[in-house]
């Protein structure tokens, strides 16, 4: 059963420290799974998808403990970990389940990898492949989870990203600790590189060459982390976006992440006229961080394409409803990634901007938006998904009358709280 939230119109300001950064997250707990000896980190997001790979690594037999306000992590070294005695539930988490694979694919033993219902109907077919051509034997459903991971010796590949993933890329990466000789994998363009910096951090024999990224199994054991987390950028763009539309002075996020790998929305952002401050900025566990802040702006229409693409896929349904309010005429292109996340993202952000009166047309790989428009109160459904949900509630802010969505409690798969923050930042 889902759950139905009314939000209102209000005008925004104020500061907000949104949850850790869920991509780091879950990196950071796979390797320092198979690290030697302890690893310490904090700010971990209370979300679904972090739990997963919580679970996931413990049930390869790592020992996870609470310390207050980090987790405790007892690495095995690679060699160290466990077979399952049951099937890993990845729940919902497309980033716990094609990194534990990559994972699970050079281990002597069989893993099965399980999904939530969402994560049952994505294709998996992007890593099954080159996993295939590494020496690893994986049987699907039909290209889709659950996954049934026979283990064993892997040979080094050198691969050419069709699409660029930061999760497909970073499977093929963790198999490469486990491989015999190099294995090597070139992005079409630039994707998150926190899988390359960690394992950087930690000691592993890594190098990046243009959009080829080297990696060799360790010589040495990995090192244990000892790191904080930094605030999620996707999570702070819902506020940056709503100042922009909202906002009553400016809403400030505090210690965000702002490698340049996952900040493409500030780019879209600045086409679009607004100027987003970085303030106070320094460095947690090899990431860089500071404060952004953001203030209410006279939006334009602007085409986003290409490379930016992919930098700024968790914020794209943003740009729709950023759309709505510019002048002139937004449009986007070769997303059509958007439409196999949790739920299709282009349909699920053009059904509910247009209930709600905008001037929105979908397109195969993107959509077009006229703005700007009035947007109205209305029923809008996110899909299940959590990061419509969230563009949809920006969109009620600024809009005339009160909007029931459908199914806001999918916030919970990565930010649990974000209902609570919105209504704390009222002016």
């Amino acid at each position: 059963m889902t759950t139905d939230l009314v939000v209102r119109p209000a005008r925004l300001s104020g500061s907000i420290r949104v949850p850790g950064d869920k991509s780091i997250a879950h990196r950071a707990l796979l390797l320092a799974a198979i690290a030697r000896g302890e690893s310490r980190i904090r700010g971990l997001p209370q979300g679904e998808d972090v739990a997963a790979t919580l679970g996931v690594i413990q049930g390869l037999g790592v020992a996870v403990m609470d310390g207050g306000s980090e987790k405790i992590v007892e690495g095995r070294g690679f060699a160290g970990l466990l077979q399952p005695g049951a099937p890993l539930d990845c729940g919902n988490s497309g980033t716990t389940i094609r990194l534990a694979a990559g994972l699970a694919a050079g281990r002597p033993f069989e893993t099965v990898l399980t999904a939530g219902e969402q994560l049952s109907r994505r294709p998996m077919d992007r890593i099954l492949a080159p996993l295939a051509r590494m020496g690893a034997r994986v049987e699907s459903r039909d290209g889709k989870p659950p996954l049934r991971i026979h283990g064993g010796k892997l040979r080094g590949i050198e691969y050419e990203l069709p699409v660029a993933s930061a999760q497909v890329k970073s499977c093929l990466l963790l198999a490469g600790l486990a491989a015999e000789g190099t294995t090597s994998v070139t992005e079409p363009s630039p994707t998150r590189d926190h899988t390359e910096r960690l394992l950087a951090a930690m000691g592993a024999s890594i190098e990046t060459l243009a959009r080829t990224i080297r990696v060799r199994a360790p010589g040495a054991a990995l090192s244990g982390l000892d790191m904080d987390v930094p605030g999620d950028f996707s999570s702070a763009a819902f506020f940056l976006a709503a100042a922009l539309v909202a906002g009553e002075g400016e809403i400030r996020a505090l210690g965000v992440g702002t490698n340049s790998t996952r900040t493409g929305f500030l780019k879209i952002l600045a086409r679009m006229g607004a100027t987003v401050e970085v303030a106070r900025p320094g460095t947690s566990g090899g990431e860089p961080v500071a404060d952004l802040v953001a203030r209410p702006a006279a939006l334009v229409g602007a085409e986003i394409s290409g490379e930016l693409v992919p930098l700024a896929i968790d914020e794209l349904p943003l740009v729709a409803v950023l759309g709505a309010f510019a002048r002139g005429r937004t449009i986007l292109r070769d997303a059509a990634e958007l439409r196999v996340k949790e739920s299709d993202r282009i349909e699920g952000v053009v059904a509910g901007l247009a209930a709600m009166g905008a001037r929105i047309e979908e397109r195969p790989d993107g959509f077009e938006v006229e703005g700007p428009c009035e947007l109205r109160g209305t029923t809008v459904d996110a899909g299940g998904d959590h990061r419509i949900a969230m563009s949809l509630a920006i969109a009620a802010l600024a809009a005339r009358g009160e909007t029931v969505i459908r199914g806001a409690d999918s916030v919970a798969k990565s930010y649990p709280t974000f209902f609570a923050d919105l209504e704390r930042l009222r002016a």
